[in-house]
C-alpha cells in the first residue's frame, strides 16, 4: 500500500431510472471493495434536494456503510453546518462513533449546500447564515467535550 492514504468520496448517484435504494446497495458495495482495496476512508458528501444524489441522510448513509464493513473509516465530506443544529449533529455522529469506536470521521463545511428555500425547510428557526458558522463549531466541540453543559448530546 502506498505511503498515503487514500479515500473514496461518494455522492450516491441515482441514475435516470433508478431508485435510491438500489444506489445504497452500490455504495455499500464500494465501500466493501474499498476496504479490500486498502482504502483507508470512505467519505459522504451532503446534498439536498437533488433527485440525482441520494446522500442527503449522510449520518444514516454511514451507519448502514459501516455496518457493513469492519475496518473502513467512514466520514461526512462534509455536514454542512449552517443546515443543521450543531446538537443534532453531536448526537448523531456521537452514536455513530459509539458505535463503531475508531471508524467514524466529521468533516464541516460552511456553505449552505443548496439553494435558499431548501436550507430554510432544513434549519427553520435560524438563517443559517455562514457567518453562523464560528459560533456553530464552537458549539459542536462543547458536545464533544468532557464538561457537560446545560444541554447534553447523548
Amino acid at each position: 500500500m502506498s505511503a498515503i492514504p487514500y479515500s473514496v468520496l461518494d455522492l450516491v448517484p441515482v441514475p435516470e431510472g433508478s431508485v435510491p435504494a438500489e444506489s445504497f446497495r452500490h455504495s455499500l458495495d464500494l465501500a466493501r471493495h474499498a476496504e479490500q482495496w486498502g482504502y483507508h476512508r470512505y467519505w459522504l458528501a451532503e446534498h439536498h434536494n437533488m433527485p440525482g444524489i441520494a446522500s442527503a441522510a449522510t449520518s444514516v448513509l454511514i451507519g448502514h456503510l459501516a455496518g457493513g464493513t469492519s475496518t473502513l473509516r467512514l466520514g461526512a465530506g462534509g455536514i454542512m453546518l449552517p443546515n443543521h443544529s450543531p446538537l443534532v449533529i453531536a448526537e448523531q455522529f456521537g452514536t455513530l462513533a459509539s458505535l463503531y469506536p475508531g471508524r467514524i470521521d466529521l468533516g464541516l463545511g460552511r456553505a449552505p449546500g443548496t439553494d435558499q428555500r431548501t436550507m430554510q425547510a432544513l434549519r427553520r428557526q435560524r438563517s443559517g447564515e455562514v457567518d453562523d458558522f464560528p459560533a456553530d463549531v464552537r458549539e459542536l466541540i462543547r458536545y464533544f467535550g468532557d464538561q457537560p453543559g446545560a444541554v447534553q448530546a447523548v
